[in-house]
This record gives structure tokens, C-alpha cells and sequence, in this order.
């Protein structure tokens, strides 16, 4: 009699496990991504697109999840001149950056979450260009029902994905002089993922 009831425990407690797993997909309407750069003279503000993207949970926990982001998407905020903001586009997607017809998405996946009261600190691996490297940085993360937000910056150094233009990791910072561009440029993050 005993067996029997041991092996009902274990399947109870394996099913209530089990259901407190869940994913949450990104809502891409209610999500966004925007990226800031800055150089000697100025700076550049824009947005790039999420494709697609989960969020994998156990409890209120977060456990793990990826997204891809469509890099053909990569937009100009701040410029009000049309030619100009679309010429800075066009730039953005050609091979001195983004490279967008041989590499049209980027991907994040996390690796570890490491969550303190209720800050979390998510690494994972970022690929750009078809490079991939370890990011670390800190995220607000709120559970409630079966939606998911979250907040973060992430900090990227374009040198490590051979982003080489105007860069003082690939040419003589002194002959770039002031048409410099910051090798490190920041994506902010603004997620809601629903069950």
C-alpha cells in the first residue's frame, strides 16, 4: 500500500512542478527597443524592432528566454531632416555597421539569472553580425497573472562585432580626430510578454 501512495506523491508533486513552469511570449506591439549612440561631435538616437521573443519562468522566477531583433528595422529618432535621417539608415544597414542583408537579425539568449529581493542581474549571449558574447546587466522584472514586464539597459561594445567604422579599436584615434564614434552604445529595453 505503501508504493502506491509514494508514487501518487511523486506524480503530484512532479505535475505541480511541472505546472509552474510557464512561457511568456513578447507582445512585439507593446514592446520596444531603442538604441543610443554617441560620438565627439554629438549623438543618435533610434529604434530597432523585436521579431520575436519568450520569456521562460518557474513560479515568478525567471529561468531563461531569448528574442531576436530585426535589424533591417534599425530607425533615426532624432533627426528631423527626411534625406538626412534616411542617408544615416542607409548607413546603419550597410557593411560599415550592421551589415543587414548578410546578417538581418541579432539574437539574445540568456544563460543565468541571478535575482536579489526583487532586482535581477541576466547574462547571456548576444549575437551580432553572427558574433556572439557574454553580456551582463541588471533588469526590472514584474510578474502579474499572465503578463511579464521588464526594463533594462544593456551597455554593447560594437568593436567585439566588428563594427569597425570610426572606430579607435580599428584606426589611429588621431586621425579620426573629431569624427570619432564611441566604440560602447546602449539598447534600452521596454518588454511585455503575456502567457
Amino acid at each position: 500500500m505503501l508504493k502506491p501512495i509514494l508514487t501518487i506523491m511523486l506524480l503530484v508533486a512532479f505535475t505541480s512542478t511541472f505546472a509552474l513552469a510557464s512561457d511568456f511570449t513578447v507582445d512585439k506591439s507593446q514592446s520596444t527597443v531603442k538604441w543610443h549612440a554617441e560620438k565627439v561631435t554629438g549623438k543618435h538616437d533610434g529604434n530597432v524592432n523585436i521579431k520575436s521573443g519568450t520569456l521562460n519562468f518557474d513560479g515568478n522566477n525567471l529561468k531563461g528566454g531569448e528574442f531576436i531583433i530585426d535589424m533591417k528595422s534599425i530607425s533615426n529618432a532624432d533627426l528631423e531632416d527626411a534625406s538626412y535621417k534616411q542617408k544615416l539608415e542607409n548607413h546603419l544597414k550597410s557593411e560599415d555597421f550592421f551589415s543587414v542583408e548578410k546578417f538581418p537579425e541579432s539574437k539574445f539568449v540568456i544563460t543565468k539569472v541571478e535575482k536579489n529581493s526583487d532586482k535581477h542581474q541576466i547574462t547571456g549571449n548576444l549575437t551580432i553580425k553572427g558574433i556572439t558574447h557574454p553580456v551582463t546587466f541588471p533588469a526590472s522584472i514584474k510578474v502579474n497573472g499572465s503578463n511579464v514586464t521588464a526594463k533594462a539597459d544593456i551597455v554593447v561594445d560594437r568593436s567585439k562585432y566588428n563594427v569597425q567604422y570610426r572606430s579607435k579599436s580599428f584606426f589611429d584615434i588621431t586621425a579620426l580626430g573629431d569624427k570619432m564614434i564611441y566604440d560602447e552604445f546602449k539598447l534600452s529595453l521596454s518588454l511585455t510578454a503575456t502567457k
